[in-house]
């Protein structure tokens, strides 16, 4: 991906930004946002006034001055949606000459191979790819093996590996092999591959409006009917009254009554949502997930690739009594380096780790005999003058120790049985008939899961793995890990019938998973994350991606949602609250001279009516770009409950939305009146 780094505030995006400001002016543009469009709107009819009485001789400074404020709340509402975008247009254009810039080496039926651009590639398009290669689309390996760098899509330089037959074989176009030939299977026609439904993300258009961000439109356009109602039938009304008030004051007044501020910043905190999304290299392919991973109520996590690393990892060389460590350890290297499963490889690194072995070169004994792995025989091996030794399944080995003259002793099958209570998988060692310990193979939970289902629980969020492992296993992970509960030996059905069992109770339930078999319970979860590393069947089932494949990584999705929701909320809170300050300033300038009575609620004692009014416009105008750093970065989420979310909601922006406006109207009074005497 782009530069995570980037400046909300840099001046490329800044220039872009209040050009974007201007272009947006086009009414249809502006109409999408219906206060803005009025407020527009009483800007080209206040200019108009102001023209007019110029050409007539009229003294018209009052007006042009309100013009000119009117202008800047749009210009600001606008400006603030730009900025949100701007991060996004910048990875935009950086996504797109990665995209462009790419060939592929397509395999035609005939086995030969042709150099084509990466736009070509239609989806089953067969390729391959080498060392150095840059993976031109997304795909799924179906031979081969290699270490892959996906610093371009996800930031990281640590390579990882990808492989065919697992759940470890998507690969992500814009990624660099760094080693390795494979064979990838394009899954998807140009235009929707990952990169591109970035490149659409962060531009912006394909930002549906979500069920909340639609309800707050609505009521923001109820509040401002309303209002709108009120000013246009004033004038019919004036002469019982026997009040005149200027078009000027009406559009000043009208302005300032309707919602502006969240009607200006609302559509930067759903840009700016999507932002951290992408931030964080989560591709959300709904808006609606983004908001209701802020309403989830149980997580439910796949095991395997997600909980933890993918494969079970060699940790711990177990030698029989009378056996080294160092001679079982040996015996367990040379035995797995025909061993190609990433089991097989766990072994060799940490039997190298354990006898201090650097670089890659192994030399094996003269005229050694490999026995590859193989799933008929479920063991793997080598033959060394008189020695032939194997590693494999525990009842695969205990055969061929049989076959070979010897036994399991009661005490080496204890150990075993212990690897396998704690949810390890033991795999025996064996020299001829002699038993020389065990390996043992564990799922490797991935880093920062403990603490991160430590904080889904203050937020009251249950964690649930489900696995198809058998219940020792299952119990003793989701006790490493944590979690709240566990359902082993789940399969497809069983994981869907879970969540819609969820869901029925009225729970909005988020899912984790890596591969084909999660598929169905993806599509079925509110929210849907698919491990990126994962297969195409599970990332076309979910609503998110995550390229980082780290399930730890739902805690800030939820996060963010909770931003999303809170922010909207205290802004609207703040929008509504301060335009009770603008009240006390617009409504006694308006009525004062016909009923001197109301000058008792000019109770921030400004100076006089045009004062007063425009102070009021100024204020309105300035608090949107003076809110925009706020819409953008969100309101922190701290666990709480809903009752002290509200209280302090109301404390915070509801208070500070009346005291604010008071203050800064009549900071501006003064200074008008400051600069005006002067």
């Amino acid at each position: 991906m782009a530069n995570k780094n980037i400046s909300l505030w840099q001046k490329a995006i800044v220039i872009h930004a209040v050009m974007a400001s201007f272009k947006k002016l086009d009414p249809r543009i502006l109409w999408r946002s219906p206060v803005m469009f009025l407020v527009a709107a009483g800007a080209v009819l206040t200019t108009a006034i102001a023209v007019l009485y110029a050409v007539q001789g009229k003294s018209s400074g009052f007006e042009f001055h309100i013009s000119l404020w009117l202008w800047f709340t749009v210009l600001f509402a606008n400006f603030s949606a730009a900025i949100a975008e701007g991060r996004g247009k910048a990875q935009a254009e950086s996504l797109k000459r990665s995209r462009e810039s790419a060939f592929a080496n397509r395999i035609m039926k005939n086995g030969r191979m042709e150099k084509v651009s990466a736009l070509d590639l239609r989806k089953n398009d067969e390729i391959l790819v080498e060392d150095n290669d840059i993976i031109p689309g997304d795909g799924e390996i179906i031979e081969g093996t290699a270490f892959i760098n996906e610093a371009a899509v996800t930031g990281e330089s640590a390579p990882v590996i990808r492989e065919s037959g697992g759940d470890r074989s998507g690969v992500t176009a814009g990624t660099k092999v760094l080693s390795g030939k494979v064979k990838v299977r394009i899954t998807a026609d140009p235009g929707k591959t990952f990169i591109d439904q970035m490149i659409a993300m962060v531009e912006g258009a394909e930002r549906k409006k979500t069920p909340n961000e639609i309800a707050l439109e609505i009521l923001i356009l109820g509040l401002t009917v309303i209002f709108l109602a009120v000013v246009v039938t004033f004038p019919f009304f004036s002469k019982y009254i026997q009040v005149h008030v200027s078009v000027v004051v009406l559009v000043s007044l009208l302005v300032c009554l309707i919602p502006t501020t969240i009607g200006g910043l609302l559509p930067a905190i759903g840009i700016a949502g999507m932002d951290r999304l992408l931030q964080m290299n989560v591709i959300a392919l709904s808006g609606r997930a983004v908001e209701a991973s802020g309403d989830v109520d149980v997580v439910l996590l796949d095991k395997t690739g997600t909980l933890t690393l993918g494969n079970r990892m060699a940790t711990q060389f177990i030698p029989a009594q009378g056996v080294t460590e160092k001679e079982l350890t040996e015996a367990a290297l040379y035995s797995s380096l025909a061993d190609e499963t990433p089991e097989g490889r766990s072994i060799i690194t940490l039997a190298k780790e354990k006898l201090g072995i650097h670089g890659t070169d192994i030399t094996p004994p003269e005229n050694a005999v490999f026995i590859p792995f193989s799933a008929q025989n479920r063991m793997s091996g080598v033959d060394m003058q008189q020695r032939r030794i194997r590693k494999g399944a525990e009842d695969a080995m205990a055969k061929f120790v049989k076959d070979n003259g010897g036994g399991v002793t009661a005490e080496f099958s204890k150990i075993i049985e212990d690897i396998s209570f704690d949810g390890g998988t033991p795999l025996v060692v064996v020299d001829n008939a002699r038993v020389l310990g065990v390996v043992q193979l564990k799922d490797v939970i991935k880093k920062g899961i403990n603490e991160r289902v430590g904080q889904l629980r203050k937020m009251g969020i249950q964690s649930v793995m489900i696995t198809g492992d058998n219940q020792l296993t299952a119990a003793s992970i989701a006790a490493e890990a944590g979690l709240d509960d566990f359902f082993a030996q789940a399969r497809p059905e069983k994981k869907l019938e879970l969540i819609r069992k969820y869901q029925a109770q009225g729970y909005m339930v988020a899912m984790i998973g890596d591969g084909t078999n999660d598929a169905p319970a993806l599509a079925q979860a509110d929210v849907a994350v698919a491990m990126n590393a994962g297969t195409q069947v599970a990332r076309e089932a979910a609503n998110m991606v995550d390229l980082d494949s780290n399930p730890t990584k739902l805690l800030d999705i939820v996060e963010i949602g909770k931003q999303i929701l809170i922010t909207r909320g205290a802004l609207t809170t703040f929008s509504i609250a301060n335009d009770l300050a603008k009240y006390f300033a617009i409504i006694p300038a308006a009525f004062v001279a016909q009923y001197p009575a109301l000058q008792i609620l000019n109770v921030m004692h400004l100076a006089n009516a045009r004062s007063a009014v425009l102070s009021a416009v100024i204020f309105n105008a300035l608090i949107i770009p003076a809110l925009i750093p706020l819409a953008l970065r969100g309101v922190r989420y701290r666990p709480m409950s809903p009752t002290a979310l509200l209280y302090r909601n109301l404390l915070i922006y509801g208070a500070g939305g009346i005291v604010l406006p008071f203050i800064g109207i009549k900071i501006i009074d003064v200074l008008l009146n400051l600069f005006h005497g002067a």
